[in-house]
């Protein structure tokens, strides 16, 4: 596919679009660090606001006493699940399911918010008001290892109340044959038939191997916070503007969640801070605006950092049966995982979704089961989205490693035999963009396979290599309301924000700079929250297909200004004093030439006649009066969210090397390479950023981050930047990229993006067995490496 629908989709020459290192609309806020995050608003006379958090794993609040907290000098307000604000917000009457109250009496893991809200003069006090609670807990079991809370014998640790709750979008996905068992919930997808392929396969050629898939933090690097306040509306009179500032995802969940229509809410703030996918929000955003109606004054409630070690990933063990022929050929697959499904609420990728999207759908095996025990758990919560998409990708991966391994092959040429075509399962033709992915990474890293253990380095420290590949996707979910005004000879983009650190605002610029033959600084960013615009998307939607649409405004813009520009030829406006009396003022040539908009065109910022481009004048000159161009709508849908992963275009294909030392049992990633083909190169700084912190994340979920937990008490211990590891700017190796532009996606140019696609947990692993033959589990620390090999 391509960008056949779009205006100049097919565009072969770029001035604008491509071009490196142009700096991003907001840099130099962040740099200095003028930007405001949701914890640096303070206002005048404002309150701040904490809520209760468990010390237990699973507990209910069965009673509490709040008359010594009332009597503590500088408490506004203290609000309980029974006050009847909390209980009727954000509900909606006549549901045809039960809604989960805002806040209620449950925790289900150690440091949820829970019951009590307390509004004061400080945190300080806040804090001392909630030490005065007088609570009564009833607590329950725990489970914070999900290969023992999904055992038939482990008690039950969702409670009845919570069960009658829905959970959107994950109870739909459930397999209606298998009924909860305990803290199981079952999941069940078939293709083909498995259990026949099996029986008729060798055992010579089944391979059985386990993966566990690690939990780690999404770890917001400023922490979720909001202040909100209520003020006269000065423009429509009646009724109050709720304000607000923490960069919420959107400011019409907010103002929904309060019953105001978004013409009534106001958020000016456009920094959330790194949250990536991670677009949950947290209650320190959306409980101000009650509490400062309630107290009059604004309040303020901002997460510590300790609060922020939400999982980006929940934890998953996968146990894999998979038949192959004697080429390398896979033939069937029998997938069965154990999933966190962690607390309720929490997002389904990672267990039921997975299933709509994975690896095997891009391999020619058409008989596949998915069977995925969801395990209840009080581990804590992952919301809407997460790192990995999907996350059962690097079960493929492992799959190709092995046969290799077993067949002696280089694992490649074992990729090339299972990959099936861009067209179908059934399609034997090569993917395009993959054998150009593969040469230039085989070409960047000087790929020469090893069997494992069978290589050293100089220094006598045993060498590892390993590779994968992954579809290059695009979220097609969204559509887009761009808008584009030309005032005074200068182009405006409006959009509402927030910035999500993806830097789209900056290629939609870029496209409108390309197409209106402007250079990149000559477009004016209008931050407003009235704007309908904000390129925000799933995955890299929010860039390319943002810049599409945006594509199409630009040219019914430009088409406006040509059109304009011999209208005002024809009929001059009047001049203004100021011009008329102006000595240097420049005469417009094309005034009585009779020259239409077909002979004009635009270049540099100045309207140019085609025939001799030196008869030209600026544009402010050329078109007085004020132009707008919208248009709302978007790319067609991506190849991959028809075909599921069953249609191919853009794809990447990502190698690494890593040196481990035998006695100390300590890894060394030599170097990450990455190919990539996001169809077309938009913003080069953003796709080389979103490489580097991909395979930053990858280092660190394999090699580094660990949530540890006291089995007994269900207490995480690890909530602090000390004893939850991170690779440091020391640790990081070096990412070698090459891009490369097959143009075949379909939104703007060709593009596709790369989301988070090649972000991983198995790749470093995979290396490591390369190097020493032995398998660990990530996160692969020197003791887990000396274990490995016998050593302790």
């Amino acid at each position: 596919m391509a960008d056949l629908a779009g205006i100049n989709g097919q565009r072969e020459h770029f001035r604008v679009v491509g071009k490196p290192n142009l700096p991003g609309i907001t840099s130099y806020a962040l740099a200095t660090g003028a930007a405001k995050f949701g914890s640096d608003y303070v206002l005048p006379d404002m309150l701040h606001a904490k809520i209760l958090r468990s010390p237990y794993a699973n507990a209910k609040v069965v009673s509490v006493d709040l008359s010594k907290a009332r009597l503590l000098s500088g408490v506004a307000d203290i609000l309980t699940w029974e006050d009847h604000d909390i209980k009727t917000l954000g509900m909606i009457p006549d549901l045809p399911f039960r809604k989960r109250p805002w806040l209620d009496n449950y925790a289900e893991q150690e440091g949820a918010e829970v019951a009590v809200i307390v509004v004061a003069e400080s945190e300080d006090i806040c804090e001392a008001a909630l030490r005065l609670l007088d609570v009564e807990w009833e607590v329950y079991d725990h489970v914070v290892d999900i290969l023992k809370g999904k055992e038939a014998d482990y008690p039950a640790i969702r409670q009845p109340e919570l069960l009658n709750y829905a959970d959107l979008g994950v109870t739909a996905r459930l397999d209606p044959d298998k009924p909860r068992r305990g803290n199981v919930t079952y999941a069940t997808t078939v293709d083909g038939d498995v259990d026949d392929v099996f029986a008729k396969t060798p055992e010579s050629n089944i391979i059985e191997y386990r993966l566990m898939l690690p939990a780690f933090a999404s770890h917001i690097p400023n922490p979720s916070g909001s202040v909100a306040w209520w003020e006269d509306d000065p423009y429509e009179g009646e009724g109050k503007l709720l304000h607000i500032e923490g960069a919420v995802q959107r400011k019409e969940a907010v103002g929904a969640l309060h019953g105001m229509q978004k013409e009534k809410v106001i958020q000016e703030g456009l920094f959330q801070g790194g949250k990536y996918c991670d677009w949950g929000m947290r209650r320190s955003q959306e409980i101000t605006p009650l509490l400062s109606k309630r107290t009059g004054r604004p309040v303020r409630m901002v997460d510590t950092r300790e609060n922020t070690f939400d999982f980006l990933m929940n934890q998953r063990y996968m146990y894999l049966k998979i038949a192959h022929d004697e080429t390398g050929l896979i033939t069937a697959i029998d997938d069965l995982s154990v999933a966190d499904g962690g607390t309720k609420g929490s997002s389904a990728f990672g267990t039921s979704h997975d299933h709509a999207y994975g690896p095997y759908y891009t391999m020619r095996c058409k008989n596949i089961r998915q069977v995925t025990e969801i395990v209840d758990s009080n581990r804590g919560k992952m919301h809407l989205s997460g790192q990995h998409c999907p996350f059962n990708w690097d079960s493929g991966t492992m799959a190709i490693y092995l046969i290799a391994e077993k067949l002696g092959k280089d694992p490649i040429d074992i990729v090339k035999i299972n990959l099936h075509g861009p067209a179908s399962q059934d399609d034997t033709n090569p993917v395009p963009s993959f054998e150009a992915c593969l040469e230039a990474g085989k070409k960047l890293m000087n790929w020469q396979h090893h069997p494992a253990g069978m290589k050293r380095l100089p220094d006598g420290r045993l060498h590892g290599a390993a590779f994968r590949y992954q579809i290059c996707p695009r979220h097609a979910i969204s559509r887009y309301d761009s808008k584009l005004i030309l005032r005074d000879g200068v182009v405006h983009m409006p959009t509402q924000g927030p910035i999500t650190g993806i830097y789209a605002v900056e290629c939609n610029v870029m496209v409108i700079a390309e197409e209106l033959g402007m250079e990149y600084e000559d477009i004016k960013v209008d931050f407003d929250h009235r704007e309908r615009f904000s390129p925000v998307g799933g995955g890299s939607d929010g860039s390319t297909a943002s810049a599409w649409a945006t594509k199409e405004c630009a040219n019914k813009l430009k088409r406006m200004i040509l059109e304009a520009a011999a209208e005002e030829a024809a009929n001059p406006p009047r001049m203004s004093k100021l011009e008329m009396f102006n000595p240097v003022r420049t005469q417009n040539p094309f005034i009585g030439k009779g020259f239409t908009a077909d002979d004009l065109d635009l270049e540099g910022g100045r309207v140019y006649l085609k025939a001799d481009p030196g008869v030209s004048c600026p544009l402010a000159l050329a078109v007085k009066r004020e132009l707008v161009a919208t248009y709302c709508g978007a790319p067609p849908n991506a190849l991959w969210s028809v075909g599921m992963g069953r249609l191919l275009d853009t794809m990447n294909t990502c190698f690494c090397e890593v040196a481990v030392d035998e006695d100390t049992g300590e890894v060394e990633i030599l170097r990450f390479g990455v190919a990539a083909d996001p169809g077309k190169v938009l913003r080069p700084t953003s796709l080389e950023s979103q490489i580097d912190q991909v395979m930053y994340f990858t280092q660190g979920c394999q090699l580094f981050e660990e949530y540890v937990f006291d089995e007994r008490t269900g207490v995480r211990l690890n909530n602090n930047m000390i004893d939850y590891k991170k690779p440091t700017i020391q640790d990081v190796p070096s990412v070698e990229r090459v891009f490369l532009e097959t143009r075949a996606g379909n939104a703007a140019y060709g593009a596709s993006g790369i989301s988070h696609s090649l972000a991983n947990t198995h790749l470093v692993i995979i290396a490591i067995h390369n190097a020493i033959g032995k398998w660990v589990d990530p996160a692969a620390t020197p003791d887990k490496i000396l274990e490995a090999l016998g050593k302790i």
